[in-house]
């Protein structure tokens, strides 16, 4: 609505006539889908970058485990 006094909106003249209020945004429970959602890969890349010594810890650690996994097989199935 306009500040001005003087200034009338033509449906506020008349209130009965008014049959039905639309609300001025739409409500939905839905988010708006300006911005996607990030995948998976993104935010595993993007939290490796911000904790960096503890995910290259977790990657030796699980490059030591899978090639001990890998030559213990290779040695029992030998």
């Amino acid at each position: 609505m306009s500040s001005d006094p003087s200034v009338t909106d033509e449906a506020s003249t008349n209130p009965a006539e008014v049959t039905s209020v639309e609300p001025a945004a739409p409500t939905s429970d839905v988010a708006p889908a300006s911005k996607p959602t990030d995948s998976y890969t993104k935010l595993a890349m993007r939290n490796m970058v911000r904790k960096g010594r503890r995910s290259l810890l977790e990657f030796g650690l699980t490059t030591v485990g899978v090639l001990a996994l890998l030559i213990g097989l290779s040695y029992l199935t030998r």
